[in-house]
């Protein structure tokens, strides 16, 4: 991934973003893993999804759109690490 990308956040994603911060989910933690994810898989649409790990039994997943030298992030979420693993 270049490093001169753009990342904007859509609405939902900003407010899902706002909700898991009490688990340690922060701006920087979702830019890093679609920049350096643990894994990345094709999505619905297009889309693709970069994730990362955030505890022992949760990975965070981040949706999101790449177009030309632009990322828009749809939306994040933590999932069990045993269902995407």
């Amino acid at each position: 991934m270049q490093s001169k990308v753009s990342i904007r956040f859509t609405q939902h994603a900003k407010e899902k973003l706002s909700r898991l911060v009490k688990i340690g989910v922060t701006e920087e933690k979702v830019m890093e893993t679609i920049k350096n994810p643990e894994k990345r898989v094709n999505g619905y649409l297009g889309r693709r999804i970069a994730q990362s790990s955030l505890t022992d039994e949760l990975v965070l997943r981040v949706i999101y759109e790449e177009i030309a030298d632009k990322i828009l992030v749809i939306t994040i979420y933590p999932g069990e690490r045993r269902r995407y693993e």
